[in-house]
């Protein structure tokens, strides 16, 4: 069961003498994700990975999160999303949600402007309890889209261009601007489909000390109960019919394409890998940069999608079986 970790963090500001408390929630460090589901394909392109209402239509279960206000009092909400099909001049706005505070619904509803990802403004909500309940509500089903959420008592809007939001985030969120070293390894592995898995566990039975990184939260890929395409068996082919043979030991057996959830088998895919004591296991973390030194790769830097957390991994060999 994965667990999802909040972080909230404080920036005292001084304001016509008055010590204003700002909050910022990362959508994706919520408490409960309910029907919401953890977005990171286009990081490369906003910044950050956000939280997706898949709903096919239907509108997906709240996602919700314990937030502890500083005080109580006057509040703007601010909210990271777009309207994702105003790009094309579209009606409709389909990706429609809102923030309900204690069961009570900001009166803005979000997703409904903005061709670009934003702050939109959500208007004052007045909080009267430090302890307090906040959830994501989707209206729609279709693709809703929400980053994150900010409660300023100054009123200011946060910043949103790309030169300095990352900074911003960081310092709101008690994170270091060095990322965390994660120690030498003699490979580290990319992705955490079957090709990603195979070159880890093969690597690891050879004494090597393998670092597995993947930015989703399950292994497998498209092998996964993510996407749920079979593999259909065929390993043992060709000039070298043994070589494929461990991936016989993760693979599914599933009987359709897609097949259900329980054919997939990602907790059987996660308990063989953790069982091997060469490898460590990233899940939720996504690689986005390399270190070189001459014409070679000497580190690999990545995230913690849950909570931005950045990190360096260096290594002898380096396999990059993402999809990209």
């Amino acid at each position: 069961m994965r667990t999802f970790y909040l972080h909230l963090f404080t920036l005292g500001l001084i304001t016509s003498s008055v010590h204003a408390q700002n909050i910022l929630i990362e959508a994706e460090s919520f408490d409960q994700p309910g029907g919401w589901k953890l977005d990171t394909q286009s990081i490369e392109v906003m910044g950050s990975p956000y939280m997706l209402a898949h709903g096919l239509g239907t509108p997906v279960k709240d996602a919700s999160t314990s937030v502890e206000f500083p005080q109580t009092g006057e509040y703007r909400v601010f909210v990271r999303t777009k309207d994702w099909v105003a790009r094309w001049e579209a009606e409709g706005e389909p990706g429609r949600f809102q923030i309900v505070l204690n069961g009570e619904i900001v009166e803005k509803t979000f997703g409904t402007q903005g061709a670009d990802w934003h702050w939109q403004d959500g208007g004052t909500i007045w909080v009267t309890q430090t302890q307090s309940k906040v959830s994501l509500r989707d209206l729609t089903g279709f693709e809703g889209r929400c980053d994150a959420i900010y409660f300023s008592q100054d009123g200011t809007p946060p910043p949103n261009a790309p030169d300095t939001l990352p900074q911003w985030r960081r310092k709101l969120l008690g994170l270091s601007d060095a990322p965390v070293e994660e120690g030498n390894y003699d490979l580290v592995v990319i992705g955490g489909g079957y090709a990603g898995m195979a070159s880890a566990l093969s690597a690891a039975r050879m004494g090597c000390k393998v670092a597995l990184i993947q930015n989703r939260p399950v292994l497998g890929g498209n092998g996964s109960s993510e996407v749920r395409v079979w593999g259909q068996g065929e390993i043992r082919r060709g000039k070298y019919p043994r070589l494929g043979e461990i991936v016989d030991e993760f693979q599914d057996h599933a009987t359709k394409s897609p097949g259900t959830y329980e054919e997939f088998e990602d907790d059987k895919k996660e308990a063989l890998v953790r069982a091997e004591k060469n490898i460590d296991l990233f899940l939720n973390h996504h690689a986005y940069d390399v270190e070189m030194k001459g014409n070679r790769i000497v580190g690999v830097y990545a995230f913690d999608t849950r909570n931005s957390a950045r990190k360096r991994f260096a290594a002898k060999l380096f396999t990059d079986a993402t999809g990209h």
